[in-house]
């Protein structure tokens, strides 16, 4: 890697095994199949953190999954930018979106949680809105189901099919804005 640009993509979820799969850890399904596709491993990263490095168009990117609740993301994340000296506009938050249809893939900066409190606390963390976020739609839950179970829920049988395909979306979105910049990428993504 030649690029002194070094970036730092915090997907957001919950520790543990019964989480996996869930809508609300969508942000470290994302950042687990980065790391599948470059061929490494998350180590620990102290008590906080699960941390992996990979290469894109000739920048180092960190890879985090913080290993306290989503709604306590904030530390670990903003913890990382101090001791890798990353800035806020080369930080990538992935997220779980209801506000976006299953499968709705967006890339924006700066703005409110819009009810995440993963994103909240990274906001409260790092001190600031303006950093980068992309946005991976889960959709809403029926009428008359819980919040809480349904971000907590596994995808329908026609989701997880679509699924991989909907992370190969993600990838693409990172590389695209890593390498061409956010206006770019946006444009990219969102006419897909």
């Amino acid at each position: 890697m030649t690029s002194n640009e070094r970036w730092l993509i915090a997907g957001l979820g919950n520790p543990g095994p019964w989480f996996a799969g869930t809508r609300h850890n969508v942000g470290f399904s994302v950042v687990e199949h980065l790391a599948g596709r470059a061929g490494v491993r998350f180590r620990l990263r102290g008590p906080r953190c699960r941390l992996a490095e990979i290469g894109v168009a000739d920048r180092s990117v960190l890879l985090a999954k913080p290993l306290w609740t989503i709604n306590q993301s904030g530390p670990p994340v903003a913890g990382l930018m101090r001791s890798h000296a990353v800035p806020e506009t080369r930080l990538l938050v992935v997220q779980d979106d209801l506000d976006f249809p299953f499968g709705v893939v967006r890339l924006k900066r700066a703005g409110g949680p819009g009810g995440h409190n993963g994103v909240r606390s990274v906001s409260d963390a790092v001190g600031t809105r303006d950093y980068l976020r992309l946005r991976v739609g889960v959709g809403r839950p029926a009428k008359g189901q819980k919040m809480g179970r349904f971000v907590l829920g596994q995808f329908t049988p026609a989701e997880a099919e679509q699924f991989p395909e909907l992370l190969d979306r993600c990838v693409t979105a990172v590389d695209n804005l890593i390498e061409h910049g956010l206006d770019k990428a946006q444009t990219a993504l969102h006419t897909l």
